[in-house]
C-alpha cells in the first residue's frame, strides 16, 4: 500500500479499508480480522503501521483484542461504524448542502424535492416504520 497523495498517514487508510470491510459484511461480528503480520506482509508496510490501524479500530470499539487469538469484530462494531459515518455525513455534507441551499434562496421543501428528483445509482432505503 503506497502512501496516499492526500498526505494522510497510511494507518488511517488501512483502518478505513478494514472498517469498510466490516460495514460491507466481509468481516461480520465475531469474525477475526487479519493479523498485524498478515496486513504488513500483504500491504508491504511496517508491522507497527498495521498495528496502529488495528488499534485505531479497537479504540473506536469496532475490534476487540483476544489475548493469544487475535483481533475480532465486536458485536456492535458495524453499528458503531454506521453511527460514526452518519455523524460525519451530516457534518461534511448535509450542513454545507443546507447552507448553500439557503444562499440560493431554496426552502427545505424545495431542497427535498430536488433530492427526490435526483437520480441515484441505487435506491435509497425508505424510512423505517
Amino acid at each position: 500500500m503506497a502512501p496516499t497523495e492526500s498526505g494522510r498517514p497510511i494507518f488511517w487508510d488501512l483502518a478505513d479499508r478494514i472498517a469498510a470491510d466490516v460495514l460491507s459484511g466481509i468481516y461480520p461480528p465475531g469474525t477475526q480480522v487479519p493479523s498485524t503480520t498478515e496486513l504488513s506482509a500483504f500491504y508491504r508496510i511496517n508491522p507497527a503501521t498495521a498495528g496502529k490501524a488495528l488499534n485505531r479500530l479497537v479504540d473506536a470499539g469496532v475490534l476487540e483484542k483476544r489475548r493469544g487469538l487475535g483481533m475480532f469484530v465486536t458485536n456492535d462494531g458495524p453499528e458503531q461504524l454506521r453511527e460514526a459515518r452518519r455523524r460525519e455525513f451530516e457534518t461534511d455534507y448535509i450542513g454545507p448542502l443546507i447552507e448553500e441551499a439557503t444562499r440560493l434562496g431554496l426552502s427545505r421543501s424545495e431542497l427535498a424535492d430536488i433530492i427526490h428528483r435526483h437520480p441515484s445509482p441505487q435506491p435509497v432505503p425508505e424510512e423505517k416504520p
